[in-house]
Formats: C-alpha cells, sequence, structure tokens
C-alpha cells in the first residue's frame, strides 16, 4: 500500500474573476481542479450564491463562503478552502457603507487570519477615492487590532493600487489616474510603515513586467501592458514560512491572473 504524505506547505491563492460566472464558462473550474489551492480567496464575484449551479457554489472538495454586495451584480467576495478555517467571518469591518458593498472576507487558520479583499476603485471621475482610502484604512486597523492581540495576518486580493513605478508599464502617463495616485500610493506605504510585508516585491525587488491586471483593449495583455494591483502582504513574522509568492500571468479567464503565496506549515 502506497502512503501519501501529507504535503508541508499551504498554497494560498488569490484571483479576481471579474464575474464568477464569466470566469467559469471561460475554464474556472478546469482551472480550480489542476492548481487545487488550499485556500483561494476570490474578488468581484458579482454574483448572489442561490444564482449560482451547485459545481460552481460549493465545489467538489471545498467549503465555500460568499460575501455578496447587496447591490445584484457588484462586487462581491468568496472564499474556497480545501484546508477549512476554524471560522469565516463575512465583512467583519462593522460599517454598513462598507459590509454593504461585499468586499471582505476573513478566515481564521489559527496560526494566521486569512482576509480576501477587494479594494475599492477610486472611479474615472475620482469620486471614490475617498471611499477607498477609508474602505483601506479601516482594514488596516482591524489588522492591527488583530496583531495587538498576537494574531499573524495575511491580507491579499485586489488592492486596486500600483506602488511602485515598477508596478505598472506606464507609470508617467498614469500619475493622475485612479491607482497610482500619490494619495493611493501613500496609503499603501502607509500599511508598510506598520510592518506588513508585499512578500512578492520583497522577494523579487527588481522584477519588472510582472503584473497582474490588464486593460480588456485589444492587444494590451498580448503586448503585457499592465498593473501589478493584486497581492499579498503579510505580517513580518511569517516571512521565514514563505517558500515563494507567484503571479500566475499564463491563466486566462479574467482581465486579472492568479497570483499565489506558498508557505510552510507550522
Amino acid at each position: 500500500m502506497t502512503v501519501t504524505a501529507k504535503r508541508t506547505t499551504l498554497r494560498l491563492f488569490s484571483w479576481n474573476v471579474n464575474g464568477l460566472r464569466s470566469c467559469a464558462g471561460k475554464g474556472f473550474l478546469d482551472w480550480l481542479a489542476a492548481a487545487r489551492p488550499d485556500v483561494l480567496g476570490l474578488q468581484e464575484t458579482r454574483v448572489l450564491p442561490e444564482q449560482l449551479p451547485d459545481e460552481l457554489r460549493s465545489p467538489d472538495g471545498y467549503s465555500s463562503h460568499f460575501h455578496s454586495a447587496e447591490r445584484k451584480g457588484y462586487s462581491g467576495v468568496a472564499l474556497l478552502a480545501r484546508t477549512a478555517p476554524r471560522s469565516v467571518l463575512l465583512g467583519g469591518l462593522g460599517e454598513p457603507r462598507f459590509d454593504s458593498e461585499g468586499r471582505l472576507i476573513i478566515a481564521d487558520y489559527g496560526d494566521f487570519l486569512f482576509y480576501t479583499g477587494y479594494f475599492p476603485n477610486g472611479g474615472s471621475d475620482l469620486s471614490r477615492v475617498p471611499y477607498k482610502l477609508e474602505f483601506s484604512e479601516a482594514v488596516l486597523q482591524h489588522a492591527e487590532a488583530q496583531r495587538r492581540a498576537g494574531r499573524s495576518i495575511v491580507i491579499c486580493g485586489d488592492i486596486n493600487t500600483a506602488h511602485r513605478e515598477i508596478d505598472l508599464a506606464n507609470p508617467k502617463s498614469n500619475q493622475k489616474n485612479t491607482g497610482f495616485l500619490p494619495e493611493e500610493r501613500a496609503w499603501v506605504s502607509r500599511f508598510l510603515d506598520h510592518g506588513y510585508l508585499d512578500i512578492f516585491r520583497r522577494l523579487y525587488p527588481e522584477r519588472a513586467g510582472a503584473y497582474t491586471w490588464w486593460s480588456n483593449r485589444a492587444g494590451v495583455r498580448e503586448r503585457n501592458v499592465g498593473w501589478r494591483i493584486d497581492a499579498f502582504y503579510i505580517s513580518p513574522e511569517l516571512e521565514d514560512r514563505v517558500v515563494d509568492a507567484r503571479i500566475h500571468s499564463e491563466v486566462t479567464g479574467s482581465d486579472h491572473c492568479p497570483i499565489e503565496l506558498e508557505v510552510a506549515r507550522p
């Protein structure tokens, strides 16, 4: 009899699917079966769980949790987990203006809390930038309260901000656009100043062309004219457990691609 050893790492994934039903029509379940993430945070699901077929609402081998926006067809996050969390909190920021938009799920994995978040877009007219910054600050303050209570933190998702010029293909022409505004970038710096690590950039500080989102305009993705706006942030005590951080830019099905953080089990 062959005994399969228990895998010694956890593979954490995050993916903005830009509509889960749309992504499902482009091979999402095939990707899920091949990638086999232990924990998968999804953003911009844009669906109520009751609108999904059983195989998508609760894929075989996974527990599933959905936090949908009150507004139909908008926003929404989900958690699919082969490694079940101790508990799951939908929303959790305690402010209806944030929780009603279905932007955050927090899962307790004992040795760390896993946040999957869909951070707001500031809007083409920049009218949502204040809301975006307020939501981001609320997430930071929630995480900081947990750290003071002795918890380790993993925050992932569509952050909707490229922090440095290396994180997008055309930094000069985007300085007045949401996603690369000085005040948005300053918030990421503030977040990192609290000790959190942008783990991909920590491992690969000078890797250019590493993007996670591309415009749907013709030829943009093929030419890799993109932005790195999806990320994993971790509290510093977890750094020694990190095996690798990966961007799976070869995976299609959305205008974003999946990102991965592999960590050693405790």
